[in-house]
């Protein structure tokens, strides 16, 4: 998978982030921000689990020898499977988070322009915080992908080119936080990108 085709989605998102914001009127404002919540919790329900899921697999796998071929491969399988799930989960979000970094976008110009009403605001907020957890949720999921390819003997060749996809959800949840969410994307995408490039070497 290129960073081309990975980019595509959020791309398209960026054109429109960066022509001029509309001037939304206060009944659009509130509309947009319930749409970017809905969007918001369905993410948050897509990344948990796969949080749960590294969980689980780690004690598994930990219970296993690693001194047979059969469980080398079993490691490989498994790794290789989380590793896809991430994907999955981290392009669904982008595919989510296009759409809502451009709301949030237009509320905080028309705060910036005090035409926003409080409710605006508040569901805005609520957003904003609902994808920093989302983001610190994915972090955490990475960083124990992270771990679980350093300590194990079958997926440490990997390790390598796993190394700092947790940095770089981190990375994209503190530009979220600041309001650069166009920025905040291309992290993802950057770590999506790295991702796939694990899956292909253990797949090799």
């Amino acid at each position: 998978m290129s960073q081309t085709s990975l980019s595509q989605p959020f791309g398209h998102q960026k054109q429109q982030t960066h022509a001029e914001i509309p001037r939304y009127n206060r009944h659009q404002e509130e509309n947009e921000t319930l749409r970017s919540i809905l969007l918001i919790a369905i993410a948050s329900v897509l990344l948990a689990p796969a949080t749960v899921y590294c969980q689980t697999r780690r004690r598994t796998n930990t219970a296993r020898p690693s001194n047979t071929n059969s469980s080398t491969a079993d490691a490989r399988s498994a790794g290789a499977t989380r590793v896809a799930d991430q994907v999955k989960n981290l392009t669904k979000f982008l595919y989510l988070y296009g759409g809502i970094a451009k709301d949030l976008q237009a509320v905080d110009a028309a705060v910036q322009r005090g035409e926003a009403s409080q409710t605006a605001i508040d569901k805005a907020n609520q957003s904003k915080s609902t994808i920093k957890s989302s983001l610190v949720n994915v972090r955490d999921g990475l960083d124990k992908l992270e771990v679980d390819f350093r300590t194990t003997p079958a997926l440490q060749p990997y390790y390598i080119k796993l190394a700092g996809a947790a940095s770089g959800a981190a990375d994209a949840a503190q530009l979220a936080e600041s309001g650069q969410y166009d920025q905040s994307g291309r992290a993802l995408l950057a770590v999506v990108n790295r991702l796939t490039d694990v899956l292909v070497a253990i797949r090799q």
